[in-house]
């Protein structure tokens, strides 16, 4: 059977629970990390091996997931990893990955966001600004990040003709407009 049809169910699955916990860059990051490990030969061999028990797989996916991602797995995202061990889906991710991508730009109440900051954005404070962002246009979001060092500090968030400018340079440009007006 073809992987991309054997990964359309997961897929949906998965790109339905996102949608619900508004969750898609945890989800898009678990689908990357799995897509790594399924394409690494190494990997391959050691989850095809009929000598290593189901535990010990299951132990050491888990150790890689978090090792590739930087933290643990949530419940639902252990449980789905345990289900594809189960079922020896795992060389299934990257046509995972590649249908909820997909998927996720034909979502048609997505909206993708240009953030423009000083420095290097942390994971957290980008999905920080997701979160922040979902919250208020009350759909998905997707940032794509570029450092700006004129800004001074702070960030400048753009989609489309729209701009959200946090930076402290518009601050200071503000403060001096509003002086040289008086």
């Amino acid at each position: 059977m073809e992987l991309t049809t054997i990964a359309k169910p997961y897929a949906n699955a998965i790109f339905e629970i996102a949608e619900q916990t508004k969750s898609h860059s945890d989800w898009k990051g678990v689908l990357e990390a799995g897509a790594q490990l399924a394409n690494d030969a190494s990997m391959q061999a050691f989850i095809a091996s009929p000598s290593t028990t189901s535990e010990n797989k299951a132990q050491a996916v888990a150790a890689l997931f978090k090792s590739i991602l930087g933290r643990a797995l949530s419940k639902q995202e252990n449980a789905f990893v345990a289900l594809l061990l189960d079922n020896g889906r795992i060389d299934a991710l990257p046509s995972m990955l590649e249908l909820f991508d997909l998927m996720s730009n034909l979502s048609s109440d997505a909206k993708a966001f240009h953030v423009l900051s000083a420095y290097k954005l942390s994971a957290a404070e980008e999905k920080q600004i997701v979160s922040d962002l979902s919250d208020k246009y009350n759909t998905t979001v997707s940032i794509d990040t570029q450092i700006d060092e004129n800004l001074v500090g702070g960030v400048v968030i753009k989609e489309g003709d729209k701009v959200i400018d946090l930076s402290i340079k518009a601050r200071v440009d503000e403060l001096g407009s509003r002086l040289s007006i008086n």
